[in-house]
């Protein structure tokens, strides 16, 4: 009968998710990993099977709270209130060991070379744009928004946004606080016909 494993492997998913989304793929080796996540090579491997794939584990993780953490918004604040609140939560200097979105850096990192890694990341991306759409589309029924816009087109402008706010928020001596603010101060002027 195999041993458990001695470890918590959703705990090392977030270690490595932190390592990598500071570091990014290439910053990353596998002596950081094991070292950060307190394993032999050995162990590593059986537990992940490769850098790669354990870094498949920290893309989608890092993408499953984004939305967990805006889903819950909407539930708390409705569509409209979630898209105002998500600017200053992605941004929050406590929950994350960098502003900028792993996401996005990964596409940038990886992109150019038709990496399999990069096009997951961009398929994350594109997920949490629909997601984005969605909110914009339930805002509109609710008349928080006007008809008259492209819920697709307004998702992919605030995910631009939002990208950009992340990237200012990395910078020294730029308040990303009121772009933030800037970005949900915008959403209630879509309501004007």
């Amino acid at each position: 009968m195999p041993r458990k494993p001695e470890y918590d492997r959703d705990a090392l998913i977030d270690l490595a998710r932190d390592l990598f989304w500071k570091r990014g793929w290439a910053g990353t080796s596998l002596k950081d990993l094991e070292r950060t996540l307190n394993m032999k090579p050995g162990s590593f491997y059986a537990a992940f099977g490769s850098k790669a794939a354990l870094f498949e584990l920290t893309l989608d993780r890092y993408a499953e709270n984004g939305t967990r953490r805006l889903e819950a918004l909407a539930v708390e604040h409705g569509p409209l209130g979630a898209l105002q609140s998500y600017p200053a939560l992605v941004i929050d200097a406590s929950s994350s060991p960098a502003k900028a979105c792993m996401l996005a850096k990964t596409v940038l990192e990886l992109g150019g070379q038709e990496d399999q890694l990069a096009a997951r990341a961009n398929s994350h991306l594109s997920r949490m744009e629909g997601l984005f759409a969605e909110l914009f589309r339930k805002a509109q029924a609710a008349s928080h928004v006007s008809g008259r816009y492209d819920a697709e087109t307004l998702a992919r402008r605030y995910q631009s946004d939002l990208l950009g706010l992340r990237v200012s928020a990395e910078r020294q001596n730029v308040d990303a606080q009121a772009i933030a603010r800037e970005i949900a101060d915008g959403l209630t002027r879509l309501s004007h016909p």
